[in-house]
């Protein structure tokens, strides 16, 4: 089951938004130069830069000068806590009021729309004191940002085994009637981990909803029985951030490795670093992961919380980070955050090609390993349309050593 729907969006009206748009000399990272034409939410029709215009129902397009960027599918951002984002500089307690967490859910959502995802994967507590009032307020996030991206919720209980544990699964059953599509949590925290994983996927298989789980996976034993208990369920399973894979003996590794290959099981690395609910210390494996068939998608995992004050919850940057740290080429590191992730998570694939959704991003910058090192404006298009815009402008002052240098500027106009 996927994540979300597809569908286009509504005009305040409530009628279905058609209009076309052009997107005119983009770059594509195969180095094409290209007009895009872009309808109903989709991609209607990709030729040589200036060679497009108006749609195919004779109407005129609105166009965007896209030249000096590269076009991109859109990235998703794979793990995020929406609940407890934004919240590293408050004092006192946690502040986990119904406003509260809808305000903070809601920059925190924005902040990840501007750097580019228009779908995106939250992490939220459920059960113990919090009851499902994070969740209810999520929710009611979501709602709100229709027609700007496409937000997932996941129900996090604390505990679910013993008689501790019954009150959690209560909680989770009432959290997917609500409307949470995923269901998650962390099985190193429960006293009995194989009987939460358990728990999980058996609730999981009686909604036919997908498993999204916390675990340091720094225990190979535990994670080979969650490997094979996850093989062939449907829609699928996802682990994250698994950093404790890293540190074990590259045999063990290795063998635990193709155990969830095995399995199908999708394995989510948080290379910002981490967040609350799982062992901060490094970052899953990427490369033995990926050698051994395991699909890899990236998160941004903590946004400036406690567990991770400075936290970005960028998919570009957790592409750089796997591009600059674990060796992977620009191509397969950004393939992480986008192509991987919707795989993973039941969205539709994106290509820029004809037919496919107008799910994309625009980055000023010159090739694929550029845009990763410096990927400063974006422009970022939901179901067709432009949904948000980030603008840098670099200046120098004149040189007085001499005057007749032409130091380089980002300075032109900025693409209407």
């Amino acid at each position: 089951m996927p994540d979300s729907q597809q569908q286009p969006p509504r005009s305040p009206s409530g009628q279905t938004e058609t209009a076309a748009l052009l997107l005119c000399g983009a770059q594509l990272t195969d180095g094409r130069a290209v007009d895009v034409r872009l309808g109903g939410g989709r991609i209607e029709a990709v030729g040589t830069a200036g060679s497009l215009a108006a749609g195919a129902s004779g109407a005129r397009a609105a166009k965007v000068d896209l030249r000096g960027y590269l076009l991109l599918p859109a990235p998703v951002e794979a793990h995020a806590h929406s609940d407890t984002a934004l919240t590293a500089d408050g004092q006192g307690p946690l502040a986990y009021d119904d406003p509260a967490i809808r305000r903070r859910a809601t920059e925190a959502a924005l902040l990840q729309l501007g750097h580019g995802a228009t779908a995106l994967r939250s992490h939220v507590r459920v059960g113990d004191a919090l009851g499902l009032d994070a969740l209810a307020a999520v929710l009611e996030v979501r709602r709100s940002l229709r027609g700007l991206a496409e937000l997932a919720t996941v129900a996090m209980p604390r505990v679910l085994t013993g008689a501790a544990g019954a009150d959690g699964l209560a909680m989770l059953r009432d959290a997917l009637k609500m409307g949470a599509s995923v269901v998650g949590g962390c099985p190193d925290t429960d006293p009995d981990p194989t009987g939460y994983v358990e728990a999980v996927l058996e609730l999981a298989s009686e909604h036919g909803c997908p498993v999204d789980l916390h675990t340091d996976a720094a225990d190979p034993a535990r994670l080979a029985r969650l490997a094979a208990m996850a093989g062939g369920l449907r829609p699928g399973v996802a682990l994250g951030p698994c950093g404790g894979l890293g540190r074990l003996p590259s045999e063990v590794a290795s063998r635990a490795a193709d155990q969830l290959a095995a399995a199908g099981v999708t394995v989510v690395c948080l290379p910002q670093g981490g967040c609350g609910s799982a062992d901060r210390r490094g970052t899953a494996p990427v490369r033995l992961l990926r050698a051994a068939g395991v699909r890899v998608a990236a998160g941004g995992g903590a946004l400036r919380d406690l567990s991770n004050p400075v936290g970005r919850g960028d998919p570009l940057e957790a592409a750089y980070l796997l591009a600059s740290r674990c060796g992977l080429r620009p191509e397969e590191a950004y393939g992480t955050v986008s192509c991987a992730a919707r795989a993973a998570f039941g969205l539709p694939e994106v290509r820029v090609e004809a037919g496919f959704p107008a799910e994309l991003l625009a980055v000023r910058g010159d090739g694929l390993a550029g845009v990763l090192s410096l990927a400063y404006s974006r422009i970022v298009i939901h179901r067709g349309r432009v949904v948000a815009r980030t603008s840098a402008v670099r200046e120098y002052c004149d040189s007085a050593a001499e005057s007749g240098l032409e130091l380089p500027r980002q300075g032109r106009e900025e693409p209407s």
